[in-house]
């Protein structure tokens, strides 16, 4: 059952991480448009209307929306072949349209059918990335456009040959600006006093000191003072006259053209399924388990991009890089994502100048910590133990992210996953009873015999539909296999969601298929939390479990 929201409940500490995205936000749309071949402008309206609109109209409580470098490629080619600007932003028009439409049929659903090991390795491999991207700016080596994500650069490079490169372009003042920068970041991440500052963000701090360490050098006349290509570069329009040319409309004269729709459509596929997959990863992130209906979000982002189109915006999705930094800096509702949608529109037009000597050393160190979050090593090792059929997914995903994009990343662990499953599902079926319950009731959720991600949705459905205050038991005494993300989600709801809404959760019947202790409580049946601790090590006999399960 989905609680009436506040948005304003966690200001403060939502301030801070707006502004963190902000920052993190503002070299990006900037990037991705000089990338797409638009006008630099276009990122930056982009930026404001998914951050404002989408981001109020969306109900998930961590993403951020706005211009993605997943699009570059398809936008800078339709610019191209249309010929006009104008032209192309009839073509988002139509793209936020068919959005709108598909989340009216509830397209949104297909996100409940990624499994957990392939959207972790989506994250970690977006994480690398930005890792590796990031280097280079961090040294003083700006070869590559902020927001970049190809392993293949449009200069005809690659990701790395750009590393490679650092050796020739370093930048003994950006390296400086980098270390401090790390420093204090890490630092505000661990004292304990410091992570108290919740409304004062070390991202903030480590802007601030790049601003000033850079002015020192520049008015000393220093070797490491850090030149102008190095350091954000925000259009600043001298007049009204060329305020208002940045603003450029939809040509829709042109709206019966077919390579128009041809490239809405295309744009309105791309966009939706990299949105869905970041709405995935962001509610894996959530550490209070909520979920997004993916349907409202499709429907937030056609409404997004149209109001984009309308304003000379570039297309939007909802952005993995924006929405680890709003979770990384303490977001607790998407009142974090307005914020950063807010402050952009504002620093357009009170303060362009002053956003103009940021280093992008600075940011750098921001995305790399970011970067390192998403890719822990734990988070390797966690797979690794999970056994081949977790693990396999998992770094193809990552694998294939990094060396190729997201979405064929995501399409290889995907087919990989269905292998595993077809091949030990061929003879099972799948049976889940939903009851209809009221307030009050006890509610009996019997797992059938096999219970693999593919049935994610259906339970998702179930528990979060759950009213407060209920009794719940989950049967599972005729199953005979359990995926790790079905047992996530259980784990996750009764240890989180549960207690928040005050639901009584009984778990029974994970019985001695599973090669585990009994319960004491109850004979010849053990309870959840020991099976799920135990799954999660390889005392279980991992790989007999598994030819058990495969016969």
């Amino acid at each position: 059952m989905t609680k009436k929201l506040n948005i304003f409940a966690s200001l403060k500490s939502d301030f801070a991480s707006g502004l963190v995205v902000f920052l993190v936000a503002l070299p990006l749309c900037l990037g991705i448009a000089m990338a797409s071949g638009a006008p630099l402008f276009s990122g930056i309206i982009s930026g404001v209307i998914g951050g404002i609109v989408v981001g109020y109209l969306s109900k998930s409580h961590l993403s951020v929306s706005g211009p993605a470098a997943g699009l570059t490629a398809i936008v800078l080619t339709a610019i191209t072949d249309l010929g006009a600007f104008d032209l192309f932003l009839t073509a988002v028009f139509i793209a936020g349209l068919i959005q709108l439409a598909l989340g009216f049929i509830k397209a949104g659903s297909i996100s409940n059918y990624f499994p957990t090991n392939v959207i972790e390795g989506m994250l970690a491999g977006i994480g690398i990335i930005i890792i590796l991207k990031q280097m280079p700016h961090a040294f003083g080596y700006d070869s590559d456009f902020e927001g970049d994500q190809a392993f293949f650069q449009p200069d005809g490079g690659n990701t790395i040959t750009s590393l490679l490169g650092i050796v020739n372009y370093v930048q003994l003042g950006a390296i400086i600006i980098t270390a401090l920068s790390l420093i204090i970041l890490i630092a505000w991440d661990r004292v304990p006093f410091l992570k108290k500052l919740k409304l004062i963000p070390g991202a903030l701090i480590v802007v601030i000191l790049g601003v000033l360490l850079n002015e020192i050098f520049t008015t000393a006349e220093s070797s490491l003072a850090i030149s102008k290509e190095h350091l954000v570069s925000l259009p600043i329009p001298s007049t009204l006259e060329e305020f208002k040319q940045i603003i450029v409309t939809p040509k829709f004269s042109g709206i019966m053209n077919p390579q128009v729709w041809v490239i809405g459509l295309t744009i309105a596929i791309v966009a939706s399924i990299e949105t869905l997959l970041c709405i995935e990863a962001a509610d894996r992130m959530d550490i209070h388990k909520r979920y997004t209906d993916t349907n409202v979000e499709l429907k937030a982002q056609g409404i997004g991009n149209i109001i984009s189109s309308l304003f000379g915006g570039l297309p939007m999705t909802s952005v993995v890089v924006r929405t680890s930094a709003n979770n990384n800096a303490g977001a607790k509702s998407k009142m974090s994502a307005i914020i950063h949608g807010i402050l952009l529109l504002l620093s357009v037009l009170i303060i362009p100048a002053i956003l103009n000597k940021i280093p992008l050393a600075t940011l750098a160190a921001i995305l790399l910590l970011v970067g390192y979050k998403l890719a822990k090593p734990a988070t390797l090792k966690h797979f690794w133990e999970k056994g081949k059929y977790q693990f396999i997914p998992f770094i193809a995903t990552l694998s294939a992210v990094v060396f190729s994009d997201l979405l064929k990343g995501v399409a290889l662990g995907m087919i990989i996953s269905v292998i595993f499953v077809l091949k030990g599902n061929m003879q099972r079926a799948y049976k889940f009873r939903k009851e209809e319950y009221h307030d009050g009731d006890v509610i009996h959720i019997d797992l059938a015999q096999e219970v693999s991600f593919l049935n994610k949705a259906a339970i998702k459905s179930t528990l979060n539909d759950i009213p407060e205050n209920s009794k719940v038991i989950i049967d599972a005494k005729d199953t005979v296999y359990i995926a790790h993300d079905i047992l996530d989600l259980i784990h996750e709801f009764k240890t989180t969601r549960a207690k928040d809404d005050n639901i009584k959760v009984k778990l029974r019947g994970f019985k001695e298929a599973y090669q585990l202790e009994n319960s004491k409580e109850t004979p010849n049946k053990v309870t959840f939390e020991h099976y799920y601790d135990v799954a999660k090590r390889k005392t279980i006999q991992r790989e007999t479990l598994s030819e058990d399960f495969l016969k």
